[in-house]
This record gives structure tokens, C-alpha cells and sequence, in this order.
């Protein structure tokens, strides 16, 4: 029914849980930078850093490459990786950047078919993926909390978006005071929704829901193109041998109108939801804080 993708770099757990594809963003990879198990690695990355003259940025970003080769050898499919997060308003910036993984990879023997390149949902952002998807370099958007911004991706023609789910739970739940049932819960309806404006209307890009508080959610979203599940809940749902019906499929979409969606209306539109306006600023903000505290302890090791 449903692609799996591991949302972690942690390899021993893509090895057993044996997933499609996997996704990593800033804070996945500081946790694995900082794992005992990369320290042979990020030894390697500080040393030749250090002998070429190389800056802290310089050497997270050969670091985010060596990580993301190591995962290319354990999946099958492909391995998303993210620009960084303080260009999310620069298309021109995160182009150059985009170019650059992907020039990293294939130096590494990873080839772009083997590799998505994360952006995060802002208009630049989308603007970025909709160049680089016409010079064969497929993207997954992420950090997409609400309709406008899926509509925008489709009209870019971005190969992958990544819905959030758990995230628009936390905030309505927050508000309300209360938690949800599947079929109610705020984030798995966002993910219907959009999965219902595009398969009524067409649309190629692959819908994959993300950002997972509890299998329910997940259970919910069976049939969904994709899901990026994290490996507790992965190892949650392998042990449970209960039914799991479809609960989406493209022949029972709802049809949905087609929107019209130039730059005032996406920007109208997400700030018109406090919700998707709070947590996408959040989210850039979050990635950004774990890049900083990766660029520091790169600084540290380097001074030491």
C-alpha cells in the first residue's frame, strides 16, 4: 500500500527495519555525528578539514555527504538530504547549495537518481525546486503544514513533498487542551486533504507523511504514496500483526477544485493559518539552532 522510509541516519536501525528510502534534516544528523559510531568519520572529516585549511561549514557539509553515502549503501532507493536551513529564504543561495550535494555525491559515486534534495515549503524554496526538478535534480519539500503550500509544490512540479502530521497535532492539542483519535487527529486529516487534491486533480508529486507521534497516525494514512516513520514506531508497527485496512487510495480521492496559486495567494493563504505560519517558522528556526550547534562542535574539535 505504502513506500516506508526511515526518518533517522541511524544505520544499525535502517539495516534491521530494512526500509525503501531514507531522510535525514539537521537534527537527525547531529545525533548521528555524536554517535559512537561515526567517530572513525567525523575523525577522518576534522583531520582533512584541518590539513586542507577547511572552515567548520566546509567540513559539516563533507560530513552530511559521508553520512548520507554510508545510507546510500544500506537502502535501496534514495537518501534525502537538506540545504541548510538560513537559506530557506534565498532561492538563488539554495540553488548554489543544492548543486553542490548533488556535485558531492556523484564525487562519492552516488548518482542525483539516488538522492532527493530537502528545501524547506517557503516560496523560495519552492521556486528553487521547481529550477532544479527542469535540470534533473528531483526535491523533497518539507516543513509543509498546510494546503496552499502542497498546491505551490504541485504547480513547481517537485517530485516529493513531505506533510507533517505529528508537529500540526502538537499545536492543535496545545490549543485545545485535548488529545486526538486517528480519525479526528488534525495532522492526518492536513495529509488526507492533500492526498485528495492530488490524486483529483492529477498531480505526480508523491505524497509522503511525516513527523509521527504513534502508529494510529500511521495506521490512518495506510495507502498514502509514502510515509517517513521513525525507527521505534517502525519497530511498534512490525510487531503488530493485527489487519491494517487502506484507508486512502487513489480511486476514492475526493475530488477537490482545482486552486489557483501565484506567490500573493500562497503567502495569503499560509498566513492565514496561524498554525502552519508558526510551525513552519519553527521548524527553520529548529533546523537551523541543531546546524549551529553542529557547526560549534565542529569549531571545538577543530581548536582542540
Amino acid at each position: 500500500m505504502t513506500t516506508v522510509v526511515a526518518d533517522t541516519g541511524d544505520y544499525e536501525a535502517i539495516k534491521a527495519l530494512k526500509p525503501i528510502d531514507c531522510t535525514t534534516n539537521p537534527s537527525i544528523l547531529l545525533k548521528v555525528i555524536q554517535s559512537p559510531t561515526s567517530e572513525e568519520m567525523v575523525a577522518r572529516e576534522i583531520e582533512s578539514g584541518r590539513a586542507n585549511g577547511k572552515t567548520p561549514l566546509q567540513i559539516a557539509d563533507a560530513l552530511t555527504i559521508a553520512v548520507g553515502t554510508e545510507l546510500a549503501k544500506i537502502v535501496p532507493g534514495r537518501v534525502s538530504t537538506e540545504v541548510d536551513a538560513e537559506l530557506s529564504f534565498d532561492k538563488e543561495r539554495s540553488l548554489e547549495k543544492a548543486r553542490n550535494i548533488v556535485a558531492a555525491y556523484d564525487r562519492q559515486g552516488v548518482s542525483r537518481d539516488r538522492i532527493l534534495i530537502k528545501l524547506a515549503s517557503t516560496w523560495e524554496g519552492i521556486r528553487a525546486a521547481e529550477v532544479l526538478e527542469g535540470e534533473g535534480i528531483q526535491c523533497n519539500l518539507t516543513l509543509l503544514f498546510c494546503l496552499e503550500q502542497a498546491v505551490a509544490c504541485a504547480d513547481a512540479g517537485v517530485f516529493l513533498i513531505s506533510p507533517f502530521v505529528g508537529r500540526i497535532t502538537d499545536w492543535y492539542s496545545k490549543r485545545e487542551g485535548k488529545s486526538f483519535e486517528a480519525a479526528e487527529d488534525p495532522g492526518v486529516k492536513s495529509v488526507k486533504r492533500i492526498y485528495d487534491y492530488y490524486k483529483s486533480n492529477g498531480v505526480e508529486t508523491v505524497v509522503m507523511g511525516a513527523s509521527f507521534r504513534n502508529t494510529g497516525q500511521i495506521k490512518a494514512l495506510a495507502g498514502c504514496d509514502r510515509l517517513t516513520i521513525s525507527p521505534n514506531l517502525l519497530q511498534e508497527l512490525s510487531e503488530d500483526e493485527s489487519n491494517l485496512p487502506r484507508q486512502l487510495s487513489e480511486d476514492q480521492a475526493k475530488p477537490m477544485d482545482k486552486l489557483p496559486m501565484g506567490e500573493s495567494e500562497f503567502r495569503w493563504g499560509v498566513n492565514g493559518d496561524p498554525m502552519a505560519t508558526e510551525k513552519l517558522a519553527e521548524g527553520i528556526r529548529n533546523f537551523d539552532a541543531d546546524h549551529k550547534k553542529l557547526l560549534k562542535l565542529i569549531a571545538d574539535k577543530l581548536a582542540a
